[in-house]
Parts: C-alpha cells; structure tokens; sequence
C-alpha cells in the first residue's frame, strides 16, 4: 500500500532526523478527516521535486510532526507539458484538471474561448480557479507527485501567441485537421503546448492566431472528444513518445 503524501511549504535544509511539522488545513485534514495517528509512516513533498518519508511523533488539531527518515530530490520532468484548457461548462474544468495533473501536466492555463460555454468573472472568475489550483493540488498528491502543477491565470486569445511561441512543439486539438497527432514527433526536451478548444469547437480567429504563432492543428482520430477528456489523451499519446514515458 502507498504511503499517504502530504503537501508543505517548503522543505529547505531539511535532512534525515529532521523534524518537519504540518500545520494548517493540510494538516486538519490529515488529522481530524483521514483519522492520521503517531506512528504512521508519510511522505511530505514541497511540490518543486524534494521529498521526505518519516514517522510521525505527535499530531495535535491542527498540526503534526514527521521525523525525516529519508530524502530524496526528483528533477524537473522534461519535455515539460503545458495544456491551454477552454474553460469548459459545469463541473468538468475540475475533471480536466485532475485528470491532466494526474497524467502529469506541469501546467494548465485557463483560456476563455470566445465559444466557451463559462465565463469566467469578477467573484466567480476567483473561486473558479482557486477550484482548478485545489483540484490540481489534490491530484498531485494522490498521483504522488513531487512537482506540483501550476495554473496559470485566466488567458484570452491574445495571450496564447506568447504561449505557443515559447514552445518546442505545439498542438492544437481540432476535429476538422488533417494531420493526425500520431503523425507528430514529440520532443525529448523542452516544452510541449497542448491547446484545447471549448465544447463549441474553436473559432477561425482563434485558430489563425494559434497557427501564426507556430502551433500546428492536429486531430486525434475519428472520435470527438470532449473539451475536458481531449487533453489528456493527447497528452498521453504525446508522452508515450518520450523519454518520461520511456
């Protein structure tokens, strides 16, 4: 059975025989809703590559403490995969996101399409995404993940040239494309930009301002997929191709 994985702050100057305490609502839940008891062995990550197992000594309402068994330093994933996610409707953005920080994503950009069923705004442009950032931060620790993933603030159209531009390779989900993804050669390194439109497809502006930018438009297969599952099998399908899948 894995061991449970619990997010802190950071992990500095931390060593064997360390001990690291737990506060906060992490540690609430560990505590008060996992039922967490003096003995148990856990893993704690900072989310940026370093991890440690240890015992834990003591637990208290809201805090406990780990004494640092082992550690150890996982580098940077690479290529490393940005996704541009259409907001979609209801409460599939969140299944989006777990299920792409799950496969691995190191990041996910919010993008309001301009046939993007949600919008995002004011109270509720707030709350959304501190859903995606929860969402992503729970799957990473459930996928047991030393890097955490990060979500990017809400992008418009015109955000997304800068994004494509800085990648080594970068795809664009289209239903109406004629390259098929299979056909594409992932990069060993780098950064690797998966664009996924809204559930109303993506507009032809928007398209010429992707492919302007150097992304190439790419179908999946003869299946449609929703906006919220496209991601992650291209993803995946990218990833069997390097040497993080190898």
């Amino acid at each position: 059975m894995s061991l449970p994985v619990h997010l802190v702050e950071s992990l500095s100057g931390v060593g064997v025989g360390s001990v690291v305490e737990v506060t906060g609502d992490e540690a609430h839940h560990a505590v008060a809703v996992r039922r967490l008891r003096e003995g148990e062995q856990v893993v704690l990550t900072d989310g940026l590559g370093t991890s440690v197992t240890g015992e834990v000594t003591s637990t208290g309402k809201r805090v406990f403490a780990v004494t640092v068994a082992s550690v150890s330093h996982d580098d940077r994933p690479s290529p490393a995969i940005t996704v541009v996610q259409a907001l979609p409707k209801g409460d599939r953005g969140e299944l989006a996101v777990e299920v792409l920080t799950e496969v691995g994503v190191d990041r996910i950009v919010p993008w309001a399409a301009s046939r993007s069923v949600a919008v995002w705004k004011g109270e509720r442009a707030t709350k959304s995404h501190a859903k995606w950032q929860a969402t992503a931060r729970e799957a990473a620790k459930q996928s047991r993940r030393s890097w955490l993933p990060t979500v990017a603030p809400l992008a418009a159209t015109g955000d997304l040239a800068a994004v494509v531009a800085e990648a080594d390779l970068a795809v664009v989900l289209h239903e109406d494309a004629t390259a098929p993804l299979s056909a594409v050669q992932a990069p060993a390194s780098g950064r690797i930009v998966v664009v996924v439109g809204p559930e109303g497809g993506i507009a032809p502006d928007e398209l010429a301002v992707l492919e302007v930018a150097g992304a190439r438009t790419v179908r999946l297969g003869s299946e449609v997929l929703r906006t919220s599952t496209a991601g992650v099998v291209a993803v995946a399908a990218l990833l069997a191709r390097t040497p993080r899948w190898s």
